[in-house]
């Protein structure tokens, strides 16, 4: 009977890494704190064009991953250390690449992203027109009398 329980208590061990971990909300240590309003508007402003590199879909201002959290300081940090809007997007795009952007800048490796979806579409409409054309021209549809209707 010892064995049994013995063995019941290494299966159910065993098991144990296989059950889901209860993910919980990053908490931040302690708010941030600003010099003034303005510094706060711009800092806000700024975070809600940074993508959080972990979420995907949800800007710094949005998330409550802890990388956000990081990088919130961060940003507030290199505010304070006297860098422009564009001098810390360059910085986070340099260590992220332009997925950190919400925006991301037209160039060689973005222009599919900007424009493909405009080719589609266009590419599209002429496809419906000249199939349009073609059949108001008395096309491949051939007359057929043995239709009843």
């Amino acid at each position: 009977m010892r064995t049994f329980w013995a063995a019941l208590l290494l299966a159910l061990l065993a098991l144990l890494p296989l059950t889901p971990a209860q993910a919980q909300a990053a908490q931040d240590p302690a708010p941030l704190e600003f010099a003034d309003a303005a510094e706060e508007r711009r800092f806000r402003g700024l975070i809600a064009e940074l993508r959080c590199v972990m979420c995907q879909n949800q800007s710094l201002a949005d998330s409550n991953a802890q990388i956000a959290h990081d990088l919130r300081r961060e940003v507030l940090v290199l505010m304070r250390r006297g860098m422009g809007d564009t001098e810390i997007r360059q910085y986070l795009v340099d260590r992220y690449g332009e997925f950190v952007l919400y925006r991301p800048r037209v160039g060689a490796t973005t222009f599919v992203l900007w424009f493909g979806p405009a080719l589609l579409l266009l590419g599209g409409g002429v496809r419906v027109w000249r199939i349009v054309r073609q059949r108001s021209r008395g096309g491949d549809v051939p007359h057929d009398d043995t239709q009843e209707w």
